[in-house]
């Protein structure tokens, strides 16, 4: 059994920042890719940023130099670190993952609760 457990969001004003955490607990042999999703309130899932195992990152142009994920392997955790904030940031937060549980097992996808971001203009 594995478990995302995030946590870091809040309400803030515009300009001022958060940081997201995310960590994956249980049985793990590796991790994959560890990304961070957001959805907005009548809005599709979005993409907000991707790192891979050999550290490779990716943003949605939207939040391009202000906004950096990272991992920590030793404590299989994935931050989003998140300067500027603007009110189109608002939205549910989810980190998502691929895990190998197993060393027969291919790696499988798993979904945070989500964490509620809320930016103040």
């Amino acid at each position: 059994q594995v478990l995302l457990s995030e946590s870091g969001g809040g309400l803030v004003q515009s300009g001022e920042s958060l940081r997201l955490s995310c960590a994956a607990s249980g049985t793990i042999i590796s991790i994959d890719h560890m990304a961070w999703y957001r959805q907005a309130p009548g809005k599709e899932r979005e993409l907000v940023a991707i790192i891979t195992s050999d550290d490779t990152t990716n943003y949605v142009n939207s939040v391009k130099g202000r906004f950096t994920i990272s991992r920590d392997n030793a404590e299989n955790t994935v931050y989003l670190q998140m300067n500027s904030l603007k009110p189109e940031d608002t939205a549910v937060y989810y980190c998502n993952a691929n895990i190998r549980q197993r060393a027969w097992m291919s790696s499988t996808n798993f979904w945070g609760q989500g964490t509620q971001v809320t930016v103040s203009s």
